[in-house]
């Protein structure tokens, strides 16, 4: 974060016994109203342009799975965010402050923030980072709802429930074609979770259709990473190996080191359940030295162990 230094004010000497202390009162007065002198701005953005600076460096953190790192520099972000209590910048930090401590595993906490930031949207009359809150809350639970092998009547119906909200929140948000194309694959993971394997194709390649549109190139391999797990779900290994080699593609056009670990991770994870353990063991070893390459050792080293 920069210093700000002040300009320093001008001091009268007392030897300039010339200028009396009328004029010396005056004199602020006098050129502020003359014509010459700098307009004031109608407003500051100084500390929202740095706290702005600040959450886009986290982000970038996190999307390089560096979320310790994103996370120190969200909390000197978050209070600069607090300081201007501006409320889409407040709401927008949340959001962040949300997806970076899910990722953490502070699950509870991730839940907590997301409400806060959906509330407080609704409060400030912002639909959009609103229903964005409460996008990233829905993903977030079926992601637990995968990782956790969740199943049964009760698990499909809150998949169910969790999907039918997330259309309404898409429908809520049709001008932000970021968000939208988000809500799609929150709907995707949804329909995976209910074995549904088109609808939940579909649904990712709608983001995907927005996301190549706009030439997002880490999105795009992301969108790619999930048809691939929808896929190997179903028991598709080799259309699941074709999605994740996509997805390696654009993450490579995109030098994102993390998606290419990721990426090359799953890859060994299918041909792993394909029964293919050599391609397996190299997939893995071409994932681990990209996970060190990036300064991610852990996850290297837990693949390592893997290998021996």
């Amino acid at each position: 974060m920069s210093n700000y230094d002040p300009p320093q004010r001008n001091h009268f000497s007392r030897g300039l016994w010339v200028l009396s202390l009328a004029v010396v009162i005056f004199l602020p007065a006098f050129f502020s109203g003359c014509s010459s002198a700098p307009r004031r701005p109608e407003e500051v953005f100084t500390v929202r342009i740095t706290a702005t600076n600040l959450l886009n460096l986290a982000s970038y953190n996190a999307s390089q799975g560096r979320f310790e790192e994103a996370l120190f520099i969200l909390e000197d972000a978050w209070r600069l965010v607090l300081s201007t209590d501006d409320p889409p910048l407040r709401v927008n930090a949340a959001i962040s402050r949300g997806s970076i401590l899910f990722s953490l595993g502070r699950y509870a906490e991730a839940f907590e923030t997301w409400e806060s930031a959906s509330a407080e949207g609704d409060a400030s009359l912002l639909p959009v980072p609103a229903a964005q809150a409460r996008i990233y809350t829905i993903r977030a639970r079926l992601v637990q709802l995968s990782n956790t092998h969740e199943g049964g009547q009760e698990a499909d119906a809150e998949a169910e429930q969790l999907r039918a909200q997330v259309l309404r929140e898409i429908a809520a948000v049709r001008a932000e074609a970021g968000i939208v194309a988000s809500g799609y694959l929150t709907l995707a993971l949804a329909q995976k979770q209910l074995r549904r394997w088109t609808e939940a194709e579909n649904a990712a390649r709608e983001a995907l259709r927005i996301y190549e549109r706009d030439r997002l190139l880490e999105d795009t391999a992301y969108a790619w990473f999930i048809i691939a797990s929808i896929r190997s779900v179903s028991g598709n290994h080799n259309a699941a190996l074709e999605a994740l080699r996509t997805a390696i593609a654009f993450d490579r056009r995109a030098e994102n080191g993390f998606g290419l670990a990721s990426s090359w991770h799953a890859m060994g994870d299918v041909y792993q359940n394909a029964g293919r353990i050599a391609e397996s063991r190299a997939a893995h070893r071409r994932a681990a030295d990209i996970y060190r390459a990036i300064g991610l050792y852990d996850r290297a080293e837990a693949l390592e162990l893997l290998l021996r």
